[in-house]
């Protein structure tokens, strides 16, 4: 007879197989729906105005890299606009080169100024679509961490159109800028989240990459939507499922992201989405806790069991000493398979990527135990800091307080005006580096 315990761990090693299968199936169909999607040749069709965002805040890692792409979408007819919260922050000096660089582009520099009761991203996303222009019909948003390609833009609003859809979003891939173990955590966790986009109307909006008809986010009352808010994407993730409408996502609008940052910037990062994701889509995020909590369970509750099997001589051992390395066999298939699909969204990795990959292969059970750990962080708590800035959040995920550890220059008061790049003083480009 065996104890309750161990029966418990049984259905959950069960549970745990079962839930390999699924996932392994819909990787391996997402891996085939991305690669369809990116060799499918896109017609010139006509080119709705668009309104193209892009909030910065210091210098992300590859900054010019990252935003070049954006003054050289093959897309005709699209603005843009770069949005900081002061005339001091040190991406002006980038982005004021980039402009100047790129004069055939109809691009302007916006200093928001400073949010006092909403998230600085999110203030600055309500300062730059206060006042759209009337011949707008596409509202499209990237991230400064984002390095898009050159078709971006277009395959972002060609789905748009489609009846029933509210939104497209694509999402980012991590690609690290040096061999280190947090940098490891952090393309492994992300990489599994990447991985589960594929076909259907039911993600969530991933803030760095997605785009939304004028008509919809008028309608929706987005902007309204997002005031004392933290987060952009799950905010109107929760608005446009709330109106009944699809979020497609679009394999070719996967964002290469460099990536930076030591283990505390790190466990920071991730805890900071869990506790998001907590405040602004408790479903999703209570999945993560049930759907991270299976695998772990499962093996590292397996290798307690074969321990206390072996002192105590029981006959049962065998069950966990054959079911634990089976299944960390299961998580080198579906490592491979995240592999397999990194390299069909990043086909240019560099070698430090791939070695990076590879070591996510065989090193998922410890990434797993960590994130499943910082899941657990996030079940109290809903204090965070995000580039520089301390939040607290309410219930519901308004913003209560917020306070900084570095205040910038004089800027425009929250209500104020933006000002474009003619009133934006040139600064001195700083040597400082925004992880993640």
């Amino acid at each position: 007879m065996y104890a309750p315990w161990f029966v418990v761990w049984l259905v959950i090693a069960a549970l745990a197989c079962v839930q390999f299968a699924v996932l392994t199936w819909w990787l391996w169909e997402n891996r085939r729906f991305a690669r369809a999607r990116l060799r499918k040749a896109w017609p010139r069709e006509a080119e709705p105005r668009v309104a193209l965002f892009a909030p910065c805040k210091g210098i992300d890692v590859g900054l010019e890299e990252n935003l070049r792409p954006l003054l050289e979408q093959n897309y005709s007819n699209y603005t843009l606009t770069f949005i900081v919260e002061s005339a001091d922050d040190a991406a002006c000096a980038v982005l004021q080169h980039l402009i100047a660089d790129h004069p055939h582009v109809d691009a302007r520099l916006t200093v928001a100024g400073v949010a006092d009761d909403t998230g600085q991203k999110v203030h600055n996303l309500r300062a730059a679509t206060s006042n759209l222009a009337d011949d707008v019909q596409v509202l499209a948003f990237v991230d400064s961490d984002a390095r898009p390609r050159r078709d971006w833009l277009r395959r972002l609003v060609s789905r748009l159109p489609h009846p029933g859809v509210g939104a497209v979003t694509g999402y980012r891939w991590f690609r690290p800028t040096r061999p280190t173990a947090a940098h490891l955590l952090l393309y492994g966790i992300n990489s599994s989240v990447a991985a589960s986009f594929g076909p259907g109307g039911h993600y969530l909006i991933w803030g760095g990459s997605w785009a939304i008809r004028r008509d919809v986010f008028d309608a929706l009352q987005l902007r309204e939507a997002w005031q004392r808010t933290l987060s952009d994407d799950l905010v109107a993730t929760r608005v446009v499922h709330g109106a009944g409408l699809r979020i497609e996502f679009e394999p070719a609008c996967m964002v290469s992201s460099p990536v930076d940052g030591d283990w505390r910037q790190a466990l920071e990062f991730v805890r900071r989405q869990y506790v998001i994701a907590r405040a602004y889509a408790w479903r999703w995020w209570l999945l993560a806790l049930v759907g991270g909590s299976l695998p772990v369970l499962a093996l590292w509750g397996g290798l307690a069991a074969l321990a206390i099997g072996l002192w105590q001589h029981a006959e049962w051992t065998w069950l966990p000493a054959a079911i634990c390395p089976a299944y960390y066999a299961t998580t080198l298939v579906r490592g491979y398979q995240r592999w397999m699909l990194g390299r069909t969204y990043v086909a240019d990795q560099p070698p430090l990527m791939q070695r990076i990959a590879w070591l996510d292969i065989w090193t998922g059970p410890l990434v797993s135990l960590i994130n499943w750990l910082a899941i657990l962080s996030s079940l109290v708590g809903n204090h965070l800091r995000w580039r520089g800035i301390d939040y607290h959040l309410a219930r519901g995920g308004t913003v209560v307080a917020l306070a900084r550890r570095c205040q910038p220059a004089a800027t425009p008061t929250a209500g104020a005006k933006p000002r474009t790049d003619e009133t934006v003083r040139p600064v001195q480009r700083r040597k400082q580096h925004v992880a993640v």
